[in-house]
């Protein structure tokens, strides 16, 4: 397993995060305990949940976890986010001091912590000043209840806004960026992921799988069925498995990832992951899986890397389209202009 700084910081973290999403609904506490254990005997060190994951639960079966195997809070990063609905009340959602407040507290009785490494916004709060919860931050940061702040699902200008605040009023830095990104969504290269390269800001990414279509389950034409996430909710998965069907960009990066994975010998999941990983500014790849044989697939990615040529050929497969303006057309023709000779 590789190793990275998180983000501009000191601190060290595996290249593969364990995300916690499923467990506690997807995936029963002894699941969740095997995915733990094999994740940490593979080398990883870095766990990532949430407040709103099974509404707590998964936050409490990684404190039970982590109290059943006594030094292991030493040896893991650990990290959340607050933001989302815990209750039914105006202020128990939001990015407000009075909501992060109770959100952190609450994080931390269920992670049966005194303070986590990493506490990070969900997402954007268009109701909260920017300042208020950067300030929140701060003093959490100084009252020794986490050690780094981060944002998720933040745009470009949201999070330049961030790093910006915090230098000038002096506040704990941003000091990563929780976005989905994968090779079927990399709109973020557009504007946040130059953001992050400029200003020091690791990307954590999720969805690395592309909800599964990365790992070649899906077939053309066919609408799934049965034990896959669009399978299993027939509704909602013909709607989106249609929208994702349509699109030939998607057929042209699934045959490109199935190539590599033929070549290389692996899963189509290892060599997505394995290009994500090696993406500018990305400081670890969030993995999510229900079961620990999916897990084992998904850290067959650490130590792989892809040859320029492979990583070439993804690369072309997965150019999104860009709109004319401003990220193409004359708005780049004005930029991409030279200094006169001499």
């Amino acid at each position: 397993m590789r190793h990275r700084t998180l983000g501009a910081t000191g601190t060290v973290v595996s290249a593969l995060c364990l995300g916690t999403m499923t467990f506690g609904a997807e995936t029963d506490q002894a699941g969740s305990f095997a995915q733990l254990d094999r994740f940490v005997e593979a080398g990883g060190t870095f766990i990532d949940t949430a407040d709103v994951y099974s509404a707590g639960v998964s936050e409490e079966i990684v404190g039970r976890w982590l109290a059943d195997r006594p030094g292991m809070r030493d040896r893991v990063v650990l990290a959340t986010k607050g933001r989302f609905p815990m209750g039914p009340g105006p202020n128990d959602a939001g990015l407000s001091r009075v909501h992060l407040t109770r959100a952190l507290d609450a994080s931390l009785r269920r992670l049966g912590v005194d303070a986590v490494d990493l506490y990070q916004a969900h997402a954007w709060d268009p109701l909260t000043p920017l300042e208020e919860t950067l300030r929140f931050f701060d003093d959490a940061v100084r009252a020794g209840k986490i050690r780094y702040a981060g944002v998720s699902n933040f745009t470009g200008w949201q999070l330049q806004k961030a790093v910006l605040l915090t230098r000038h009023l002096g506040l704990a830095p941003i000091v990563t960026l929780q976005p989905q990104y994968n090779l079927l969504v990399r709109e973020i290269e557009y504007e946040i992921a130059p953001v992050c390269q400029n200003e020091g800001v690791g990307i954590l990414p999720w969805s690395p799988l592309g909800g599964g279509w990365l790992t070649g389950k899906y077939q053309r034409d066919t609408p799934p069925r049965g034990a896959t996430r669009l399978g299993e909710d027939p509704e909602r998965g013909v709607e989106a498995y249609a929208g994702r069907n349509a699109q030939e960009r998607t057929w042209r990066v699934i045959d490109a990832v199935r190539q590599v994975a033929e070549e290389r010998g692996v899963s189509m999941s290892a060599v997505a992951l394995a290009w994500l990983a090696d993406r500018p500014a990305v400081t670890s790849v969030i993995l999510g899986a229900r079961t620990t044989e999916q897990l084992d697939d998904n850290l067959t990615a650490a130590d792989l890397r892809l040859d320029p040529e492979q990583t070439r050929l993804l690369d072309e497969a997965s150019t999104p389209p860009v709109a004319d303006y401003p990220y193409g057309g004359p708005g780049v023709r004005q930029r991409a202009r030279e200094l006169p000779d001499g």
